[in-house]
């Protein structure tokens, strides 16, 4: 077989603020609405597959989603062990966002209180905040870190030159990237988001990784017809020579990325967040990975 055939290589696991986590994590933010004695189904069922990083946010059902996965930590303090928790704080609806220090800090201290643990293992400013300067966000978030509220921090939806300008002003370094990836939405390829991710050693974590479940539907979310189309086309053609799922090639695909993209998986279904682990078994290509790319683009590669 030639290299060119071989399938590209998937780790299962990584390694992350010193421990190993799973390559694919677990999103809280469907939560709101949905039972409280579903909850522990759907984290176990995420544990089982190895996606131990669990991720929330304060604006979640405005503080729901935090209130209910601090429910089931409270009745199994055990769990807070077992996972590597990130939260996100700054989005104040309707503002829209706010991070200035005073209100970063009283947000770490309301999800603490709500998780219901005395640690969050990362903190992530949600989106920038236009009115804050960097130097005022770098004083807050080194104040969660020394102050022992948060281990460690990092960003969501964060610019290339925005999260460069963030980590001039910070005493510790940033170890997580939150955008929006998927193989429809893949600016970051191109615009130096994975690049510095891959250089400064943060770990990215693709929000949205099946373009709001569009790529399981099939059906186009934004009018891009023929493109996506053909990218439908191209992830179907990998799952039907793997004998698996269009969703499940969609997340390999993110994962065989050089950078270490981490999937948020955000289903509400215990048997759809154990199907996801067969991302894992996909043998794809380099071929087969460019294609997909090259459908996404809608023009083949220079």
């Amino acid at each position: 077989m030639t290299p060119d055939l071989e399938p590209l290589a998937i780790d299962k696991h990584t390694q992350f603020l010193g421990r190993e986590i799973g390559r694919l994590s677990y999103g809280c933010w469907r939560f709101p609405g949905t039972p409280q004695s579903d909850i522990a189904r759907k984290i176990d069922a995420a544990i089982e597959i190895g996606a131990n990083l669990i991720d929330t946010a304060a604006v979640y059902g405005r503080g729901e989603a935090e209130t209910m996965l601090g429910a089931l930590i409270g009745e199994r303090p055990s769990l807070r062990d077992d996972i590597v928790l990130v939260t996100k704080g700054g989005i104040t609806p309707p503002v829209p966002y706010n991070s200035a220090k005073a209100h970063l800090v009283e947000s770490c201290d309301a999800s603490l209180e709500r998780l219901k643990c005395d640690r969050i293992d990362v903190f992530l400013v949600h989106r920038p905040d236009y009115l804050t300067g960097h130097a005022e966000v770098a004083d807050a978030l080194d104040t969660l870190v020394k102050s022992g509220k948060a281990r460690a921090v990092g960003v969501s939806n964060y610019t290339l030159e925005q999260t460069r300008a963030l980590q001039h002003f910070l005493d510790v370094p940033l170890v997580a990237t939150q955008p929006e990836i998927s193989a429809l939405r893949i600016d970051t390829l191109f615009d130096g988001t994975l690049d510095h991710a891959h250089a400064a050693q943060l770990l990215p974590m693709a929000w949205s990784p099946l373009a709001g479940g569009s790529l399981v539907t099939g059906k186009d979310p934004k009018g891009a017809g023929d493109r996506f189309n053909n990218l439908i086309s191209a992830l179907d053609r990998v799952a039907a020579e793997n004998d698996a799922t269009r969703d499940c090639v969609a997340l390999a695909w993110l994962m065989a990325h050089p950078a270490g993209i981490v999937p948020i998986v955000g289903t509400q279904s215990p048997e759809r967040i154990r199907a996801a682990a067969g991302a894992f078994e996909i043998k794809m290509n380099r071929r087969d990975w460019y294609d997909i790319l090259e459908a996404s683009l809608g023009e083949r590669m220079p």
